[in-house]
């Protein structure tokens, strides 16, 4: 345990900061899985815009690496439009 105040209060911003990266990181995959999920290609698509900036974001906030930004979008795109229908 920390005996200085200002460790105390890093533990807390910490754990305040570990569980909003969490949430951040499951909503990009959740968003993700919905894609490669989906039947219809309007519907890849319109949760292609939403997930593109929730990837960008995560990229900004050092969540996840750019390039891995990059290719994860590259990736959905290519995967959308192989979908018919």
């Amino acid at each position: 345990m920390p005996s200085h105040k200002s460790c105390k209060k890093r533990m807390k911003t910490a754990a305040l900061a570990n569980q909003r990266n969490r949430a951040d990181r499951s909503h990009m995959k959740k968003l993700v899985k919905d894609i490669r999920t989906s039947k219809s290609k309007t519907d890849a698509e319109n949760i292609l815009k939403v997930a593109i900036g929730v990837i960008d974001k995560a990229a900004g906030k050092k969540l996840i690496h750019k390039n891995k930004a990059a290719r994860d979008k590259s990736r959905l795109t290519a995967h959308i439009k192989k979908i018919t229908g």
